[in-house]
């Protein structure tokens, strides 16, 4: 059994009000030196059988499809 990461984020031209409410928040925390934050997704996803091409390139096919939104998110899929 193989587990592949996708992780989604924005896309750096897109508002990320989650990111810059974090961001201002955390100097009142104490936080100091950040100069930016951005939020994304994860999904982990669990494979029969080794993570191989053809396995990697099913995964890209799903987070393009059903994970990201492909017109405001970039993704990528790595192996765990």
């Amino acid at each position: 059994m193989a587990r592949v990461i996708v992780d989604v984020m924005l896309k750096p031209e897109i508002l990320d009000p989650q990111g810059q409410a974090i961001a201002r928040k955390l100097p009142q925390m104490g936080f100091e030196g950040v100069t930016g934050v951005r939020q994304g997704k994860r999904f982990e996803v669990e494979l029969e059988g080794p993570a191989d091409e053809a396995a990697l390139e099913q995964v890209r096919k799903i987070a393009e499809t059903l994970l990201a939104n492909p017109v405001i998110e970039n993704f990528e899929v790595f192996v765990e």
